[in-house]
């Protein structure tokens, strides 16, 4: 790694002040936290976990309608990820139904052409996996087959973390799998500075050495340190089939409230589609009753051990926080590589 060694003697050349970045991604987390970054970074330079786990950020409510479903004797098909995060009154794991773990919404649909019971799969993700969902929406699936969109948009959540100020962020590292969709234009509006990141160790150090420079020079803008995979425009294409089947919401994100336009629902015109419409299901809020700190970890204003029950109570084999369930949860993560964190 002597690229990366180099970047890494670079930036603590160049640290000259306390600074802190977020990254909205759990695969920068995976990668950050198996590599050891953080020891060889300098002591200074703080590197938080936003909002970056479509699974971990979908709320109680939407799981407990998740429930409901099964209740309602329906198929439900769902991300081995989702499988146990706890809803208010328990899990999809726990809930006794007919629930299946599948790779994506296509095989979902096959489920339901093999069927006559209704199929609903659970539907989440950022802007990544948003456009395969409405790719298969537009094939008109089996009149049995449904969604529940789960969906959310990242620019919405960023913009209320920089409204609230809470982390105290100087800068983001922007989630490289989400800006292979979209590219990164939306991100300008944004008065701090950016950077575009791959997953690779050196992506990731190279990501932040930018960050760092920006931040000496006074400037505030949008750079791309994964040209490989990212454009400025992003794939138009996947972009025009979101748009043609969704339209933003205002949606709950677990450990934040209510954010204008940052969730997909589905048009009037596929709404044969949507498990909400279709079965009467509601999501509604659930009040937090646990000393679960899931919700402060996501707003990147504490780390996973600074919770009680990290290790102890809440373990990968008894969760008590999404975060602790997904490959993509900081908690999880951090109970993986622990030893690594430097």
């Amino acid at each position: 790694m002597a690229l990366g060694t180099e970047i890494a003697q670079k930036l603590k050349e160049l640290v000259d002040r306390p600074l802190t970045f977020m990254h909205i991604c759990g695969t920068h987390e995976a990668a950050i936290s198996r590599a050891g970054l953080r020891s060889v970074l300098p002591e200074n330079l703080k590197i938080v976990m936003g909002p970056g786990c479509p699974v971990c950020i979908t709320p109680q409510g939407e799981i407990d309608a998740a429930l409901e479903l099964v209740e309602k004797g329906c198929i439900v098909a769902t991300y081995g990820d989702l499988l146990r995060v706890p809803g208010s009154r328990g899990s999809l794991e726990s809930s006794g139904g007919d629930v299946r773990v599948v790779q994506g919404i296509h095989k979902a649909v096959e489920i339901a052409k093999e069927t006559d019971k209704e199929v609903v799969f659970i539907s989440v993700g950022f802007e990544t996996t948003a456009p395969t969902v409405a790719a298969t929406i537009l094939q008109k699936p089996p009149e049995n087959f449904s969604i529940l969109s789960c969906h959310r948009l990242v620019p919405p959540a960023m913009k209320w973390l920089l409204s609230q100020g809470e982390a105290r962020l100087n800068g983001f590292l922007l989630p490289g799998h989400v800006c292979t969709v979209m590219g990164y234009w939306e991100y300008e509006e944004f008065p701090v500075p950016q950077v575009v990141a791959g997953f690779e160790p050196e992506d990731i150090l190279l990501g932040l050495l930018m960050l760092v420079e920006q931040i000496r020079s006074g400037s505030a803008r949008v750079e791309n340190a994964y040209p490989r995979a990212v454009t400025r425009e992003g794939n138009r294409k996947a972009q025009a089939l979101m748009h043609e089947v969704f339209f933003p919401v205002d949606v709950e994100w677990r450990g934040f409230p209510v954010i204008p336009a940052s969730g997909l629902a589905l048009k009037s015109e596929f709404e044969q589609y949507d498990a909400q419409k279709k079965f009467g299901i509601v999501f509604r809020h659930t009040a937090k009753h646990s000393a679960c700190i899931c919700d402060k970890v996501l707003r990147g204003i504490a780390e996973p051990t600074d919770c009680k029950l990290f290790g102890k109570v809440c373990t990968p084999r008894t969760p008590v926080g999404p975060c602790m369930v997904s490959h993509e949860g900081a908690c999880k993560i951090w109970h993986m590589y622990r030893v690594k964190q430097g």
